[in-house]
């Protein structure tokens, strides 16, 4: 009997060992199989499980991506000793024997052309393989033609049926239209697409490949098997006519037909018929859409592959919208992490402190039950919570010792500037409480305006106490950080005066489950670890890691390079890198630090 199981490299659960019997759910809600508190983690991440054609690991829409090996995957069967990173955390995936029989793993880049056979997944290639076609041209036509046939009059008479036919189609692409472009998110639009697709033609496969942005190569992104088989079998002649020369291409009888060489692996997939469109926006070509059929001989008919080039035209332009926002997205997180970046240079008594505050501060917001939206404005708002003390003297910030009043008042601007340099923003405004109240004082002793319990903002006492426990747990140059369970005792006894009671129990329940273990500065400190050059927090050393090699910090989320010198190991940090996760930061239970 072949025994299979996914074993935990790194992390809080390192070492576990999972039977992979019954599907394996992977993703930070506590109703997973196997959940990852770590801040690129999805809800519902991933799932590993058996078909019939092997053991795979499918991606569900997560933000961050599921890898194996260094590629990116969306669904892709695992071999023997394959590596999984979700996150910071890695899995090995473990089989006692070779499956008998079945098809061989998928293999070949991910692009026309690849050799039928190669070894290893592109990105996100996950279950594809390309053959190879030797043989006769494939027949195709234009785009244009096809496109022109689906809409123009007809030149005979047609008769009412006829007509009544027409509309429906009409009435389905408009229909499928409308909702592929109200989608945005990118993940969730590939879904949309092939749900239409699958929903106009007869289709058992589909699968949706863009060019990579670097190399222009195709890339596999979303992969739909109706047919319940783990391979998807592609003619690269088919996808290179469609790619690169813009036609729409139909056959009739795959297994059967000269443009797939032998044919070998098309009759052992059992593939009858296919279509492929390019997916074109303006003058650029973003990829192809591809659709087949198993067993069934002229399954696809003319006006099929009119209805699918007829959605791909609205299709390739939601793809570019969704590519724009994510980009814009990206660019307003690197913007934020810039300013970030900025009062950890300033503040440099205190690096690292950005980055933790707004790990604790997730953390405990997705313990008190906040929305996805909501967590994503919380992450913002962290990083962004102590920008005003880019308006404090360098002289006060940087001071060693104790303030006097009169520079403790001065330090006490910051809330209002960094709320300030926010709220004329729209896209930064909401983020304006977090920076605004994280000093206010649950009894209303707190600054700037004194307010008391439910009347200060949820986002300030949330700050509020994720700021002090980063303060009294961290190191400083002029002291040591405390023990972190006496810090979450002294903040228990703060309770309703500085701190709300409900955020203090969420920290509480938090620290004691190990959610936030590896968040603190010094818990991997006592093993074979570094410091991380940007955030400070101790990184493990992966066993069998050599110098030269990469190690990704679990807080700040940075790629680091593993040096040595005098026989002491250190980090260095990758030129360019941001992070996954934007950066973070920190005060004090009875007198705030900050």
């Amino acid at each position: 009997m072949r025994r299979e199981s996914i074993v935990v490299l790194s992390g809080p659960n390192k070492g576990m060992e999972l039977p992979v019997e019954d599907p394996i759910s992977i993703g930070r809600s506590p109703e997973n199989t196997l959940q990852l508190n770590d801040l690129q983690v999805s809800r519902r991440h991933a799932i590993i499980q058996r078909t019939p054609a092997g053991t795979i690991i499918r991606d569900l829409g997560s933000g961050n991506g599921t890898f194996v090996g260094s590629h990116r995957v969306i669904e892709y069967r695992l071999s023997p000793q394959d590596t999984i990173r979700i996150g910071s955390v890695e899995l090995r995936y473990q089989a006692s024997a070779a499956a008998p029989g079945g098809p061989g793993r998928p293999g070949g880049p991910g692009r026309p052309g690849g050799a039928a056979g190669q070894e290893g997944p592109a990105a996100g290639e996950s279950v594809v393989r390309f053959q190879q076609d030797p043989g006769r041209t494939v027949e195709a036509s234009s785009v244009a033609n096809v496109y022109r046939t689906f809409f123009q009059e007809p030149t005979t008479s047609a008769d009412a049926e006829q007509l009544r036919a027409a509309q429906r189609r009409l009435a389905a692409v408009y229909e499928a239209n409308q909702i592929i472009s109200s989608e945005r998110d990118l993940n969730k639009l590939f879904e949309r697409v092939m749900d239409q697709i699958f929903g106009l033609v007869p289709a058992h496969n589909g699968v949706i490949m863009l060019a990579d942005k670097t190399g222009g190569e195709l890339v596999s992104e979303y992969v739909k098997s109706g047919a319940g088989q783990g391979e998807v079998v592609i003619s690269s002649t088919i996808v290179s006519r469609a790619f690169q020369d813009g036609e729409a291409v139909l056959t009739f009888d795959a297994a059967g037909d000269a443009r797939f060489g032998s044919g070998q692996s098309i009759i052992a997939q059992n593939i009858s018929s296919a279509m492929c469109v390019p997916l074109a926006h303006q003058d650029e070509t973003l990829g192809v859409l591809y659709v087949d059929t198993r067993g069934t001989t002229n399954a696809f008919s003319q006006g099929d592959l009119e209805l699918l080039v007829a959605l791909a035209g609205p299709a390739a332009i939601a793809i570019k919208n969704a590519q724009y926002l994510a980009e814009l997205e990206a660019s307003y997180q690197d913007t934020l992490t810039v300013l970030a970046n900025a009062i950890e240079l300033r503040d440099h008594y205190t690096v690292g402190h950005t980055v933790r505050v707004t790990n604790f501060a997730m953390v405990m917001a997705r313990e008190l039950g906040w929305s996805e939206e909501k967590l994503r404005e919380c992450e913002r708002g962290g990083v962004l919570h102590d920008v005003g003390k880019i308006a404090v003297d360098d002289a006060i910030l940087r001071k060693p010792a104790g303030l006097t009043d009169e520079e403790y008042a001065k330090m006490q601007v910051h809330p209002e500037r960094g709320a300030g340099l926010m709220r004329d923003v729209p896209l930064l405004a909401s983020l304006a409480p977090y920076a605004l109240y994280h000093h206010e004082h649950f009894d209303g002793r707190g600054y700037p305006f004194g307010l008391a319990g439910e009347d200060i903002p949820i986002e300030g006492r949330l700050i509020a106490v994720a700021d002090t426990f980063d303060a009294m747990t961290s190191n400083r140059p002029y002291r040591k950080g405390l023990d972190p369970e006496f810090a979450i005792s002294e903040i228990e006894k703060c309770k309703g005066t500085q701190f709300d009671p409900v955020i203090v129990d969420a920290l509480a329940k938090c620290f004691r489950d190990g959610k936030i273990d590896e968040i603190l500065q010094e818990y991997n400190k006592g093993g074979k670890s570094i410091a991380c050059p940007f955030c400070s927090t101790f990184v493990r050393i992966p066993d069998g890691a050599e110098v030269g090699d990469e190690i990704q910090c679990g807080v700040c989320h940075r790629r680091v390079l593993l040096r040595m010198k005098n026989e002491a190991y250190f980090g260095e940090l990758i030129a360019g890198t941001a992070p996954l996760v934007s950066a973070r930061r920190a005060g004090t239970a009875s007198a705030p630090e900050d």
